[in-house]
C-alpha cells in the first residue's frame, strides 16, 4: 500500500518526507495501459511521471495550504506534457501528454525541452477562494543559472525551490512499473509557516542558502541513496541506513484510508451526461459509423464505451426523468 513519512531532526532546522506510492501509481498505469487510442507509457515517460507524482505528493506535505497542488513540466519535445494533482487529502492523479516518439534512454531535456524552452510550473488552487483571488503560481525554466539544461527532475525542483522559495532542498526520485517513490530533505525557513504560496520567502532564508552546515550534512547523506534502494527497501530501512547517527523524530504516518491513493474526477455517470447532452440524433449518428460511443478521460486515460442499446437507455432515462420533474409542477 502507499505511504508517506515525515520527520525532523532533531535541534536541527531541517526536515525531511519520504513517499511510496504502490496501488495508487499502479492504477495510473493500469488505466493508461487500458487506453486502446494511447497505449501505456514508453518506460522513460512512466519514470518522469512516476518521479513527478512522488514529488507531488511530498511538496503536498511540506504545505499547510486547503487546496490543491498541481505540478507540471511541459515544452516542445515528444513529451508536450506531465502534470500531477494532488488534493490536500492525498488523492492524486497524474498524466502525460506524448505527441512524438520517444527514444529509449532519452534524457528529460530531450522529451520535454527540445529547444530549452521547457517549463515547470507548481499551482496552489485553493479550494475557497476570495471574490477577484487567484490561484497562486510559480514558474521556472528547465534550465540553471548558466542555461545548461538540467536532465534530472529532482534538479529541475530543487532549482525551483531556490528561485521561488529561496530554501534549499534535495529531492532523490525514482520510478518503475511497481513503485514511484521521493525522498525530500529541506532546510527550514527561518521565519513564517514555510508553504509554497510565498509566505517563507524572505532575505534571510536567500543569505542562509548554501551555509547551514547540518543540512548540507543530511543532503550529502540522502544523495547517497541510489534509485533501486529508494525503490526496493522500507522507510524504516532507508532512515536507518541513511540518518543512523542522526536524532530523528517521525511524525504519524499517512498509511491506508490516509495515504496517497489514485482519485480521477471523471466516471461513467459525468459521460453519461455528456452524451445526453449531445443529443440523441448525434449520438445516433456516432452510432451508425461505429459500435459503439467511446469516451476517454484526458487526465487519467479510461475509456467509457456506450454500445446502441446503452445510448438508447441514457435518452430512455432522460425523458422519464424530464416527464416525472414535469408531473411534480
Amino acid at each position: 500500500m502507499s505511504e508517506l513519512h515525515k520527520f525532523l531532526f532533531d535541534g536541527l532546522p531541517v526536515r525531511g518526507a519520504i513517499v511510496r506510492l504502490t496501488d495508487s501509481w499502479q492504477e495510473i498505469l493500469r488505466r493508461r495501459a487500458s487506453n486502446t487510442e494511447h497505449g501505456a507509457y514508453p518506460a522513460e515517460v512512466r519514470s518522469l511521471l512516476g518521479e513527478i507524482t512522488a514529488a507531488a505528493a511530498l511538496m503536498q506535505s511540506n504545505i499547510k495550504f486547503d487546496g490543491a497542488l498541481v505540478l507540471q513540466i511541459f515544452g516542445d519535445g515528444p513529451v508536450k506534457l506531465a502534470v500531477t494533482e494532488v488534493q490536500p487529502d492525498f488523492s492524486l492523479r497524474s498524466t502525460a501528454t506524448v505527441v512524438g516518439d520517444v527514444a529509449p534512454g532519452m534524457p528529460l531535456s530531450q522529451m520535454v525541452n527540445a529547444t530549452n524552452q521547457g517549463r515547470c510550473a507548481i499551482t496552489l488552487d485553493p479550494k475557497t477562494k476570495f471574490p477577484g483571488q487567484q490561484p497562486y503560481q510559480g514558474v521556472v525554466p528547465l534550465f540553471d543559472d548558466a542555461g545548461l539544461p538540467l536532465e534530472r527532475m529532482s534538479e529541475v525542483l530543487e532549482h525551483y525551490m531556490l528561485q521561488s522559495e529561496q530554501l534549499d532542498t534535495t529531492l532523490v526520485l525514482a520510478a518503475d512499473d511497481k513503485v514511484a517513490a521521493g525522498l525530500l530533505i529541506q532546510r527550514l525557513p527561518l521565519e513564517g509557516v514555510g508553504n509554497l504560496a510565498g509566505s517563507m520567502v524572505s532575505r534571510e532564508n536567500e543569505d542562509a542558502i548554501g551555509l547551514n552546515e547540518h543540512y548540507n550534512r543530511i543532503s550529502i547523506l540522502a544523495k547517497s541513496l541510489k534509485a533501486e534502494e529508494l525503490l526496493q527497501l522500507d522507510v524504516d530501512t532507508v532512515l536507518r541506513r541513511l540518518y543512523w547517527e542522526e536524532p530523528v523524530t517521525r511524525f504519524e504516518p499517512l498509511l491506508g484510508e490516509t495515504a496517497p491513493r489514485f482519485a480521477c474526477t471523471c466516471s461513467r455517470e459525468r459521460v453519461a451526461k455528456m452524451i445526453v447532452n449531445l443529443g440523441r440524433d448525434e449520438a445516433e449518428s456516432i452510432l451508425s459509423e461505429r459500435s459503439d460511443i467511446e469516451v476517454g478521460c484526458e487526465f487519467c486515460g479510461v475509456q467509457y464505451r456506450f454500445d446502441p442499446v446503452d445510448a438508447a437507455q441514457l435518452f430512455t432515462d432522460a425523458v422519464q426523468l424530464q416527464q416525472g420533474a414535469a408531473g411534480t409542477h
